[in-house]
């Protein structure tokens, strides 16, 4: 009978052990890579909805990839390019309207409203000048050629 308890008991331990190595061992859940882009904004929150393109940048104070963001997307105003920085803690009304999860994000909208690029993090500026070059004027990147710059020429 003392056998049969022993061999009992060992095999609760064994199986407590094996319980617990497993739950500690087991990766923790991770989200995936893929954050919410709005397809279509309306132009009216927005700087300058007559402008035949928007470049609007969700942010954060207290995020830095932000600034670099902002110091290259600024850049991109002009007559035909509205530009205008969403902070989170300013305009949290907008970072909840578009369902904004993650900054920085940066959006290049037609004069529809439809989000026709989007950058979550924050882009190179050869990035950021193609890819709007390219929606104003498709075509004017060339062929073969990446948003990084690089191209495959012969």
């Amino acid at each position: 009978m003392l056998q049969l308890v022993l061999l009992v008991v060992v095999a609760a331990l064994a199986g407590g052990v094996a319980w617990f190595l497993q739950r500690r061992s087991a990766p923790e859940p991770q989200r995936g890579s893929s954050w919410t882009v709005p397809e279509l904004v309306n132009r009216d929150d927005f700087a300058r909805p007559d402008a035949p393109w928007l470049v609007v940048l969700f942010s954060s104070s207290t995020c830095l990839a932000c600034k670099g963001t902002a110091a290259k997307a600024e850049l991109l105003a002009s007559d035909q390019v509205a530009y205008q920085e969403v902070d989170h803690v300013e305009r949290r009304d907008l970072h909840d309207r578009y369902g904004i999860d993650a900054v920085p994000l940066l959006l290049l909208v037609d004069p529809i409203g439809s989000v026709r690029r989007s950058f979550v993090g924050e882009p190179s500026a050869t990035d950021l000048w193609a890819a709007l070059a390219e929606l104003r004027e498709p075509g004017s990147v060339p062929p073969g050629c990446d948003h990084s710059g690089g191209c495959d020429h012969d």
